[in-house]
């Protein structure tokens, strides 16, 4: 999974997050990634989605890692806070096209999923897609640069 260079990647959960967050983080730790693990720790106690997404995108708009990725119940509550870190493209995806199209046309520098609509092997589908999937620039890299 991911592209033919290491890189090192955050990654951080909510509790509804946490099974697929590990899934996927073993799955990028196998691959050869650096991965830097932001919690949550464990899927039993309740926590705020916003401070693992906002933790994850400071992380990845400081430089500290390449990319990163952010799981939720649903993806959206994650997906929102971590695009309220200036630097930070998240994309919320569903699968592997939507992934690809999300590096592809708007250098999406993270990625967040929903651990209660997105399967396993979707996510892991669509996660290799992310990493293996440059930006086309182009027409495009006008349309990123408004982004902020």
């Amino acid at each position: 999974m991911g592209p033919e260079t290491a890189v090192d990647i955050a990654i951080a959960s909510d509790h509804a997050g946490y099974a697929l967050k590990a899934l996927l983080a073993d799955d990028l730790r196998e691959a050869g990634h650096s991965v830097q693990d932001l919690g949550a720790a464990d899927a039993t106690a309740s926590v705020d989605y916003p401070d693992f997404g906002r933790a994850c995108a400071q992380a990845v708009a400081s430089g500290r890692v390449q990319f990163g990725v952010v799981v939720c119940g649903s993806g959206i509550g994650i997906s929102i806070a971590a695009n309220r870190v200036p630097g930070a493209r998240c994309a919320l995806v569903h699968d592997n096209l939507s992934a690809r199209l999300s590096r592809q046309h708007n250098d999406a520098n993270m990625i967040a999923f929903g651990a209660r609509l997105v399967g396993s092997e979707t996510a892991r589908d669509a996660l290799a897609a992310f990493l293996n999937t440059p930006f086309e620039g182009g027409r495009h890299a006008a349309r990123v640069s408004k982004l902020g």
